[in-house]
């Protein structure tokens, strides 16, 4: 299987939001995506509204192989989204390994290549917040977001999420996967917050994956593999 992400820049704010409403039932008739989410998109600095971006969009789904990308291209929803598009971001990855569940399930398989000199390689961060804990976790964001940009071999990091408080990710691509480990492991903010997150219980529900990039075509965001 094969992940797509995709990503839209509208000139008008309203031209998204019609289209996270009614790509909804188009999405769903897709029967050869497993798993598809409509994304907003953000800084993913403190996961409440003033992080968000009304000018880009997007949609992640898992198809069953590349044999599906040109089907998926063409689909109704994508060409929605096209129709108002200024700018183009499309992400296809293969998975190497994904702990946890969005909306209940496990979306993303796991890979049984050998994936050890992976360059880039992409992960996704998905919660869904425990209410009860919700402005001790807002409290306690800002020092793990700054620190995740400014992470050494970070090479992007955007706040994706189903709706703009409560359900909030991060899509980050990093250098290599010693990068990322240095920063899940090492950082001070990021181990704190992993230690409250096992103490308080504030997630109700969590999801962790990585992946092998395969291809980016990308106007949206300036990724830059080559920069050092």
């Amino acid at each position: 299987m094969i992940t797509v992400l995709k990503f839209w820049r509208t000139a008008h704010s309203f031209s998204g939001f019609i289209r996270m409403a009614t790509c909804r039932s188009s999405l769903r008739s897709l029967d050869y995506v497993s798993f598809h989410k409509l994304l907003g998109t953000g800084k993913g600095e403190t996961f409440t509204p003033s992080d968000a971006d009304p000018y880009v969009w997007g949609i992640i789904a898992v198809l069953p192989d590349a044999s599906f990308r040109s089907k998926f291209e063409q689909s109704k929803p994508i060409r929605s989204f096209d129709e108002v598009a200024i700018q183009k971001t499309t992400i296809e990855m293969s998975t190497i390994n994904s702990i946890g569940n969005w909306s209940g399930v496990q979306p993303f398989g796991e890979s049984t290549e050998n994936t050890q000199n992976t360059v880039p390689i992409a992960a996704i961060t998905r919660a869904r917040l425990n209410w009860k804990y919700a402005r001790r976790f807002w409290r306690e964001t800002p020092p793990v977001t700054a620190s995740l940009h400014n992470a050494p071999g970070l090479i992007n990091a955007i706040g994706i999420g189903e709706a703009p408080i409560g359900l909030q990710g991060t899509f980050s691509i990093w250098r290599n996967e010693a990068a990322l480990k240095d920063f899940a492991y090492s950082n001070a903010s990021h181990r704190k917050a992993i230690e409250l997150t096992h103490q308080l219980g504030w997630y109700q529900e969590e999801l962790f994956a990585r992946f092998k990039v395969d291809r980016i075509e990308d106007e949206v965001f300036n990724i830059n593999l080559m920069a050092e």
